[in-house]
């Protein structure tokens, strides 16, 4: 099979930054990243998870312990973020929403 044709194996080939819609903060340095059609759930070290939450450019934090990719956001509406190709939607607070209309221009 062409290896272009393939599909990334998330799983294998994880890349918060990018294949994430967001994730949520656990006990212990776990972190469960969701995205498309799949749930990761990853012990992070506290450095690691540090550096993924000050990521200002990609993730928003919207509640005390989940932060999205607004990257990935495709609409905003009815006090939930929407995701592209996806049926995930997750709820947001009209501030947040606000905030994050202004950071995506």
């Amino acid at each position: 099979m062409n290896a272009a044709l393939q599909e990334k194996n998330v799983y294998e080939d994880f890349e918060p930054c990018q294949d994430t819609l967001f994730f949520k903060v656990g006990a212990h340095g776990l972190i469960s990243f969701h995205g498309r059609n799949y749930n990761i759930k990853k012990r992070l070290s506290a450095d690691e998870r540090n550096r993924l939450i000050a990521d200002s450019a990609t993730f928003f934090r919207v509640s005390s312990d989940c932060y999205v990719n607004i990257k990935n956001i495709s609409d905003i509406g009815e006090h939930h973020l929407f995701f592209e190709d996806t049926t995930k939607r997750l709820p947001c607070s009209g501030r947040k929403q606000q905030m994050i209309r202004q950071l995506l221009g």
